[in-house]
């Protein structure tokens, strides 16, 4: 009995002693390194960045280097087509780029998404610790994931929702009163009918009949107009008649293919919209006599000196705005914020859209050094290479659509700024003119017009009349254009 006693006494301190050992020891370390295996190795993050003041998201068009390349700080990361252009990401860190996260081709990333992870050089990257909570790519709904949504009614959304309805049938329910939801639609794409609304109005004025208080929306297959399959609405709301083209199934009539928009054509389509509404547009139009910088032209081609007409029209716009400082301002949203320097704006026309280089200091420029710069600018912009700085700001806009052959036209203002120059091509015409002995002869000069678009808070119709005739003085005489 009292060995057995001591025998078990024995076990348990050996048992307690054994315990301690090891967890002041060996298993003590061992937990610490599979704690240490299982954080992984902390990452810097990289997030999408703003690369233009404008810029909401963007598309990830190319990763510069691979997972495990050694970066510095300055080397390109990727290249990220922005609202404006495809701009290269330099890394501000140096390391391993240890996890790209969102892959090239990536559409609509956020601001602030985590895109990729670095890690201290000597580091095991492949270790690295992944958040598991990451922003991602904003999802675009494609056809394909339309049609796993279950199918909505075809009519009655639209009718309750949007209350599509025609004038005349608007109309009749505003003057007796009528329930919408009662209706039954029988127009196109669920439009509510003049029919629709007269027949409604006499069924509830018939004699010995009961007010209807709400007739019930009959089902989807009972309509004439609905299809026997029709495809769901898009996350707009927008009924979808005709139906939306499916991936790999053949188109039937009436069927549409919707194109998504790239990021810099939604952010004109936004900034135009924001401009008409919200900018009181004024115009004035005028013709140039082109006849003295065509013949300059000449002159100078013959020392080897290429100059276009949109390069005199560039310094005739700098100058009349160094003569006339009133115009060269901003709307700061208040009240009108002259500026000290004359940066003009060239649309230049793209495959992804429209951009506005600018030319900076345009007055202070001669005619080649202008020359010179446009040409520079106009081909970055066309390769999408163009730098924030050398597409943000501008002080005047100047659009040039002669060379596809449009006599005139008005463009719209890019606001913060006051004007827009729309210019058109030459033509030639008839004129009358003095010859030498004083006698009226005809002869042909090129003629060139050219509107001004002016925000009439900040350019008055009497500024924009001064300015335009400045600016044509100043490109009739492109001689005494260069001294001022």
């Amino acid at each position: 009995m009292a060995a057995s006693l001591r025998l078990g006494c024995q076990g348990f301190i050996r048992s307690f002693l054994g315990g301690l050992r090891t967890r002041s020891g060996e298993c003590n370390l061992r937990a610490f390194h599979t704690a240490r295996t299982l954080r992984g190795v902390p990452g810097v993050q990289i997030f999408m960045p703003a690369l233009s003041p404008t810029m909401e998201e963007g598309n990830i068009v190319k990763w510069l280097k691979k997972e495990g390349e050694a970066v510095n700080a300055g080397d390109a990361l990727c290249e990220i087509e922005t609202d404006k252009a495809v701009v290269t990401m330099e890394s501000n860190d140096d390391g391993v780029l240890a996890k790209i996260l969102v892959e090239e081709g990536s559409k609509n990333v956020r601001l602030g998404s985590l895109i990729a992870l670095l890690v201290e050089e000597g580091k095991d990257w492949k270790q690295v610790d992944v958040p598991s909570v990451k922003v991602s790519p904003t999802a675009v709904p494609t056809a394909t994931q339309i049609t796993d949504v279950p199918a909505p009614k075809p009519v009655a959304p639209a009718v309750k929702l949007g209350l599509r309805m025609s004038p005349a049938a608007r109309h009749i329910i505003d003057t007796h009163g009528l329930d919408t939801s009662s209706i039954t639609p029988t127009g196109h794409r669920g439009i509510i009918t003049k029919e629709d609304a007269l027949k409604f109005l006499a069924q509830k004025k018939a004699p010995g009949e009961k007010p209807i208080p709400a007739t019930p929306t009959p089902p989807p297959e009972k309509i004439p107009t609905s299809p026997p399959a029709a495809s769901p609405a898009p996350v707009s709301g927008r009924p979808s008649f005709p139906p939306v083209s499916i991936p790999g199934k053949p188109h039937t009539e009436g069927m549409f293919s919707e194109i998504p928009a790239s990021n810099i054509r939604k952010v004109i389509a936004k900034r135009l919209t924001e401009s008409k509404s919200s900018i009181p547009h004024a115009y004035a139009t005028t013709d140039c006599d082109l006849g003295a910088v065509l013949q300059l032209r000449k002159e100078l081609a013959k020392d080897n000196i290429k100059v276009s007409v949109n390069d005199f029209i560039i310094k005739a716009t700098a100058a009349a705005l160094k003569q006339m400082p009133n115009v060269n301002v901003t709307w700061n949203g208040e009240e009108a914020t002259p500026l000290e320097s004359i940066d003009i704006s060239i649309a230049v026309a793209t495959d992804r859209g429209l951009i506005t280089p600018i030319i900076k200091q345009a007055a202070s420029k001669g005619i080649q050094e202008i020359a010179a710069s446009a040409k520079v600018l106009a081909q970055k912009a066309r390769d999408g290479k163009l730098l924030p700085e050398e597409y943000q700001g501008g002080s005047f806009s100047i659009s040039n659509l002669g060379m596809f052959g449009i006599t005139g036209f008005s463009a719209v203002i890019n606001p913060p700024q006051s004007c827009i120059l729309a210019v058109g091509r030459s033509r030639v015409e008839l004129a009358l003119t003095e010859g030498e002995e004083g006698n009226p002869q005809l002869c042909q000069k090129q003629v060139m017009n050219v509107t001004l678009s002016s925000d009439s808070r900040l350019v008055d119709d009497e500024l924009a009349s001064k300015f335009l005739e400045c600016f044509r003085k100043n490109l009739e005489n492109p001689l005494h254009c260069a001294l001022v």
